[in-house]
């Protein structure tokens, strides 16, 4: 109990600290949107940010409440245009100085957040004050309340976490857009220095053939020996570009026995364990496939390691690749080994990479693809709580009654004008709330279907992510 007024206390303290800050903030903005001095925008918004992050972090620990963050993710920094010039929107500028500050400033004048926490500032001592009898009479409940309001003002929005997520796949298009541009160049490059360049030397060799066929029949043989041989050799090459798009084995056998070839060809000793039910899709295979590639090619050319364990298996829908290795450790993403390739690769799947790579090693990279396996769902759907189970069973048993018998059946005697009234509530009552009532029973028959199939397919949220299907979850 003393340890919870105690934190109740802490609590009240902070008021002293957001009383001047509601003079400070007052008088920042009104020199910003009245005078216009927007440099202090950013500051007084980052300023009122702390604090209430420090709030949510108290309230999440001791209401229980788990208070999300529901700010916009900052913009990314400026990226220079080809001529080395920074747009902002139709201004060009050398440096990226004022289009950084543009940026900044947008983010935090049109992300709701900002002005949530200005709210929450204005009446959080309000609502304290207001709270002090329950915080001395019932402090635990007191703390569950303040935890409430605090979440209503400061936590996450299902608009904020769409933001985030819009935001998120639009720097991960961005990535997979450039990976996939670099990679065409790569390809481009691998055609035009090797096999194109030995394409056309065949041809010149059997333009030489065709002079010499007649005056020196020897050369000619030797000429088309050499042809013969380069043309060997620009289909091996060929091949290795193939293999680099998109090996056979992978698209014919899968991820498994596209990773064990992969093992068998490369210098270190290689395990594999492969445990998937099911096959993902290509793209996720590639992924993961040229993933695996390049973390056991800096194995063995940068780790000096002589062994290394490849392990793929699943957790539910989401698929999981972990890759060691006894080299000498110290990876790291920004040395340009290859691992930042790796992580673009993923991002594009909203995967994540965590890496352990201490000096002296040894190396293991985890590497997870969220929602990327098919599940039998039916097989893995959690028990209904007994009162949604009994609510879905009592809809199946009684929806038929207000449909048919109640609803649909009086209407047919209406229309055709039978007189029999039977046990059918609504031509028992005046002529005036006959067919709104009829109508009324209708309706409620049609809802409880509705909600007897709902319930059930709105239980296990995952259910509906993994089938692609985006619906409003009416019964929680």
């Amino acid at each position: 109990m003393l340890r919870r007024y105690g934190q109740i206390a802490t609590l009240l303290a902070l008021v002293l600290v957001q009383v001047p800050l509601i003079a400070l903030t007052a008088v920042m903005l009104l020199l910003t949107f009245a005078l216009g001095m927007v440099f202090l925008f950013p500051p007084q918004v980052m300023m009122v940010r702390r604090l209430a992050e420090h709030n949510r972090r108290l309230v999440s620990r001791w209401s229980g409440i788990e208070v999300e963050p529901p700010y916009v993710p900052p913009p990314p920094p400026p990226v220079p245009q080809a001529d080395g010039m920074y747009r902002s929107e139709r201004t060009l500028y050398k440096t990226p100085r004022m289009p950084a500050w543009n940026n900044r400033w947008k983010w935090l004048i049109s992300d709701p957040a900002t002005w949530r926490d200005e709210a929450w500032l204005l009446l959080d001592p309000v609502v304290k004050v207001a709270l002090a009898p329950l915080f001395l009479v019932i402090p635990e409940r007191g703390l569950r309340v303040y935890g409430l309001w605090s979440d209503l003002l400061l936590g996450a929005t299902a608009a904020s976490r769409l933001a985030g997520q819009v935001i998120q796949l639009r720097r991960t298009r961005s990535l997979a857009t450039d990976s996939q541009a670099a990679e065409m160049r790569r390809i481009e490059r691998d055609l035009h220095d090797g096999t194109q360049a030995r394409l056309v030397a065949i041809g010149m060799t059997l333009g030489a053939v065709e002079q010499l066929v007649d005056t020196n029949p020897e050369a000619a043989k030797a000429l088309l020996a050499k042809a013969r041989d380069a043309s060997s050799e620009t289909l091996t090459e060929l091949r290795r570009v193939i293999r680099g798009i998109h090996p056979p084995v992978l698209a014919e056998r899968g991820l498994a026995d596209a990773v064990r070839a992969l093992a068998m060809d490369s210098p270190l000793q290689v395990t594999v364990d492969v445990d998937l039910p099911h096959r993902p899709e290509a793209p996720v295979e590639a992924a993961v496939y040229f993933a695996v590639s390049e973390l056991l090619s800096n194995a063995a050319r940068h780790g000096g390691a002589s062994k290394a364990v490849v392990d793929i298996s699943s957790n539910g829908s989401d698929l999981r690749v972990t890759v060691s290795d006894d080299g000498l450790g110290g990876a790291d993403p920004a040395r340009g080994s290859g691992l930042a390739g790796i992580e673009r690769r993923l991002a594009a799947f909203d995967g994540l990479m965590a890496l352990n790579s201490p000096p002296g090693g040894p190396t293991t990279v985890t590497m997870q693809l969220p929602r990327v396996l098919p599940v039998h769902w039916t097989s893995t759907l959690p028990n209904l709580p007994r009162w949604k189970a009994a609510t879905v069973v009592l809809f199946w048993a009684t929806a038929w009654c207000p449909t048919f018998p109640q609803g649909i059946v009086p209407a047919i005697f209406k229309i055709i004008g039978f007189d029999e009234k039977s046990w059918f509530l609504a031509l028992h009552l005046p002529e005036v709330w006959q067919w709104p009532v009829i109508l009324g029973m209708i309706s409620l028959g049609v809802i409880m279907y509705v909600m007897a199939h709902r319930i059930p397919t709105m239980h296990d949220r995952d259910s509906l992510m993994a089938e692609g299907t985006l619906v409003k979850p009416w019964c929680r």
